[in-house]
C-alpha cells in the first residue's frame, strides 16, 4: 500500500504542470467591455479573483493601470468605432466565451428637450446602444463556442419605460430603451441554441458616472450583477433584472 501510495504521489507531481495546464483550459472565460473603471472594473476583480479567465476591454490599455493589476488580459476597444470592434474579434479568434457582458456606457446629462445636443444625443447612441449590438455581433462565434452562452447588456432603471414618470435624461433614456429591445431581440433569435440573453439595471451606484451622493457600493453591485447572471437559466432568457436579484418592469 505504500509502495501503490508513493507510486501514485510520484505520478500526479509528473503529471502536475499538465494538471494546471487541464485545470486552467477549464476556467470560464467572461469579457468585459468598459472594464478600466466603475462597475466594469469590479466585475472584472471579482471574476479574476474567482478564477475566471477575464477579458476587459478599454479605449486605452496602455492606462487602464487597475484593470491590469487585476490580472486580466486587456484588449483595445471603441465600441463605437468598427474597425476597433473587428480588431478586438481577430485578437481573440478561435477562443471561447462564456459570458459577455456589454458593460461600456456614457451618461451625459440632459434634464430638458430644449437642453438636448443632438450630437451628444447621437453619441449616446452610439455608445450605449449600437456598440453593444456591434460588440455582439462580432464576438458570436466566440460566444457560440463558449459552454455558458450567456450575455448581459447593462441596462438602466432610466431605460424602463413604465417607470418614466419625470422625463429628462434625454439620449441616455432612449439609449437604454433601445438596447432593451436588442436585448429581447436576439434573445428571441438566440435562445433555441441555448443563448440566455439579460438586461440588467446595476443601481444608481458610486462611480464616476453615479457620482459620491449614489447609495450603492460598487463592490455590491458587482457583486449582485455576478449572482444574477450565474443563477438565470433557458427560462430567464429575455429577461430584466435588478443587480440585487429583482424583475424589473420594462
Amino acid at each position: 500500500m505504500r509502495l501503490l501510495n508513493l507510486f501514485v504521489v510520484a505520478i500526479l507531481f509528473t503529471a502536475s504542470p499538465w494538471l494546471a495546464q487541464a485545470a486552467d483550459d477549464e476556467k470560464n472565460t467572461v469579457l468585459v467591455t468598459g472594464a478600466n473603471r466603475g462597475i466594469g472594473l469590479e466585475l472584472a476583480r471579482q471574476y479574476a479573483a474567482d478564477g475566471w479567465h477575464v477579458i476587459g476591454t478599454a479605449r486605452r490599455p496602455d492606462a487602464a493601470k487597475e484593470l491590469q493589476a487585476t490580472g486580466a488580459r486587456v484588449v483595445q476597444l471603441d465600441v463605437t468605432d468598427p474597425d476597433s470592434v473587428a480588431a478586438m474579434a481577430a485578437a481573440i479568434a478561435g477562443e471561447s466565451i462564456d459570458v459577455l457582458i456589454n458593460n461600456a456606457g456614457i451618461l451625459p446629462t440632459m434634464g430638458s428637450l430644449a437642453e438636448v445636443d443632438f450630437d451628444t444625443f447621437e453619441r449616446i447612441l452610439a455608445v450605449n446602444t449600437t456598440g453593444p449590438a456591434r460588440v455582439t455581433q462580432a464576438l458570436l462565434p466566440n460566444l457560440r463556442d463558449g459552454e455558458l452562452k450567456k450575455i448581459m447588456n447593462t441596462t438602466s432603471g432610466l431605460g424602463s419605460i413604465s417607470a418614466n414618470t419625470s422625463g429628462g435624461f434625454y439620449g441616455y433614456r432612449e439609449s437604454k430603451a433601445a438596447l432593451n429591445m436588442f436585448t429581447k431581440s436576439i434573445a428571441s433569435e438566440l435562445g433555441p441554441e441555448g443563448f440566455v440573453c439579460i438586461v440588467m439595471n446595476p443601481g444608481w451606484v458610486q462611480t464616476d458616472m453615479g457620482g459620491p451622493e449614489a447609495p450603492v457600493m460598487v463592490e455590491d453591485s458587482a457583486a449582485g450583477i455576478r449572482s444574477v447572471i450565474a443563477a438565470v437559466d433557458a427560462d430567464d432568457n429575455g429577461t430584466f433584472w435588478t443587480f440585487d436579484g429583482k424583475p424589473q418592469p420594462w
